[in-house]
C-alpha cells in the first residue's frame, strides 16, 4: 500500500492526465514528459491528434527527432517510417517490397482525448471519465492562459494547495489575500465517485475591481468559491463575485514529469471583463503572480511527497477539501492496485 505519494505513482497510470496544451501540437512532432514517461505529440491535418511512447521500435531512438511525412511519422535515426495507427510501413535498410516484422510498431497510450483546449492521456484504461469545464463552451466567458510553468515541486501537494483555504491570508498577502480573514468557515464537500464538489462563501480583497479605485465599493467583498475536482490531478475554481456580478473560473492542471519537477498549466475564463483582451490579460498576470506566492513554499518542500495516511499529519476542520483529496486518491490507487492483480 501507498501512503506517501510522488509524482511517479504506476497506480496513477489508470486516470485521465494533462500532457500539454492542444495548441502546443504542431505538425512537427514534439515530446512531452508524464510520470518518467516520453511521449511523442503530433498533429495531421486529416487524421488529427496522434500520441506515441517517444521511441522507436527499432533501436529506441526518441521519435520527437523525427519529421512528418504527410500522415505518417518517420525516425531520424535509420527512417523507420509508421503510419497514424503506429504501424510501420517503411523499413528503408531492407528495400522496396519487403515483409515488415509485426513487432514494428509504436506503443499508444490507453486513451487519447482533448477537452479546454488540454491533451489529455490515459496511460492504461482509465477508471473515471475525462474530466471538462462548462464554463470553456458558454460563449459569454473569454478565455486567457497562462504560460506553462515548470517548478520543483509535487503535483498532490500541489494539488493540496489549490484546494485549501487557510493559507490565503499568509501566503497571498501581497494579492487577495490582505485583509482576508484568517478563520475558514463550515462548508460542505460533496464525494462523486473519483472527484468532489466543494462551495464556500468568504470575505476577500478586490483589488481587480475598478469600483474600489472609484470609491462604489469597498475594497473588501464577498465572493463565493466553488471547488471541483477530478483525480487525480485536475482542478477548477469557480469564483462568483457576490458585489459586482460575473464569474472567474480557473483550471489548473498538473503534469507529473518525474519525481522531482511537475509542469503547472492553468487558464482563466471570465465573464466580467466586457470581453475586454487587455483586462484579461491584467488578469492573467495577475493570476501569475498568485502562482508564484504558492511556489515560495511549494516548490521548498524538503520531501517531495503527498501523504495518504491521514494519521501522518495534524488536521483541523478548514481541511475537508484536502483530507476528501488524500481519501480519493488512495481509493484510486487501491482500486488501481486491485484491478492489476
Amino acid at each position: 500500500m501507498t501512503f506517501g505519494l510522488r509524482n511517479i505513482e504506476p497506480a496513477l497510470r489508470g486516470a485521465w492526465h494533462p500532457l500539454c496544451r492542444s495548441g502546443e501540437v504542431t505538425t512537427t512532432p514534439q515530446a512531452f514528459t508524464l510520470m518518467g514517461q516520453a511521449y511523442v505529440v503530433y498533429r495531421h491535418e486529416t487524421e488529427g491528434l496522434r500520441v506515441f511512447l517517444d521511441q522507436c521500435p527499432h533501436r529506441r531512438a526518441p521519435l520527437s527527432l523525427g519529421t512528418c511525412e504527410g500522415a505518417t511519422l518517420r525516425c531520424a535515426y535509420h527512417g523507420w517510417r509508421f503510419d497514424g495507427d503506429g504501424t510501420c510501413v517503411e523499413i528503408p535498410s531492407l528495400g522496396a517490397g519487403a515483409t515488415v516484422p509485426p513487432r514494428a510498431r509504436l506503443s499508444t497510450p490507453a486513451a487519447v482525448a482533448e477537452s479546454h483546449g488540454m491533451v489529455f492521456i490515459a496511460p492504461e484504461t482509465p477508471l473515471m471519465a475525462l474530466p471538462s469545464i462548462a464554463a470553456d463552451a458558454d460563449v459569454s466567458f473569454i478565455r486567457g492562459d497562462l504560460d506553462p510553468i515548470a517548478t520543483r515541486g509535487n503535483a498532490g501537494l500541489l494539488a493540496d494547495n489549490f484546494l485549501d483555504m487557510a493559507h490565503f491570508a499568509f501566503i497571498h498577502a501581497g494579492t487577495f489575500g490582505a485583509g482576508e480573514a484568517t478563520e475558514v468557515g463550515p462548508y460542505d464537500v460533496e464525494r462523486d465517485g473519483y472527484g468532489f464538489t466543494a462551495v464556500y462563501e468568504h470575505d476577500f480583497a478586490n483589488r481587480e475591481d475598478p469600483g474600489v479605485a472609484a470609491g462604489i465599493r469597498p475594497l473588501v467583498q464577498r465572493r463565493r468559491l466553488t471547488y471541483r475536482y477530478s483525480a487525480p490531478y485536475h482542478l477548477e475554481l469557480d469564483l462568483e463575485f457576490l458585489a459586482t456580478g460575473g464569474s472567474n473560473v480557473i483550471g489548473f492542471f498538473l503534469v507529473p514529469v518525474d519525481n522531482e519537477t511537475v509542469t503547472i498549466y492553468s487558464s482563466l475564463w471570465r465573464n466580467d471583463l466586457a470581453g475586454s483582451r487587455e483586462r484579461m490579460a491584467e488578469a492573467v498576470a495577475y493570476e501569475v503572480a498568485v502562482v508564484e506566492e504558492d511556489l515560495l513554499v511549494q516548490s521548498r518542500y524538503h520531501d517531495l511527497v503527498l501523504p495518504l495516511d491521514l494519521t501522518s499529519e495534524v488536521h483541523v476542520k478548514a481541511d475537508k477539501t484536502t483530507i476528501e483529496l488524500r481519501r480519493i486518491l488512495k481509493d484510486l490507487i487501491e482500486a488501481a492496485s486491485g484491478a492489476a492483480n
